[in-house]
């Protein structure tokens, strides 16, 4: 895993900051997609990853509504 994500980060590095240095017409270019997509992913997958803790602290807060509720309701029962 920790290798994956150093090529990630190598990748990334060299597609975001390093690109942009060399020719358009230099043969690198053919190894990664349009920068536009350097931002677009990247945002994609913080969206993605926000909604997602988003949803489980929100489902966690639910349940522990549900669990305090019928507590209650078992007491006064």
């Amino acid at each position: 895993m920790l290798l994956t994500a150093a090529f990630v980060f190598t990748y990334y590095t060299a597609w975001a900051i390093l690109l942009p240095f060399f020719d358009s017409s230099s043969a690198i270019h053919g190894y990664f997609p349009a920068r536009e997509w350097a931002i677009r992913l990247p945002l994609f997958v913080l969206v993605v990853g926000l909604s997602g803790i988003g949803f489980f602290v929100g489902s966690t807060i639910m349940k522990e509504k549900r669990k305090a509720a019928q507590k209650i309701r078992l007491r006064s029962a």
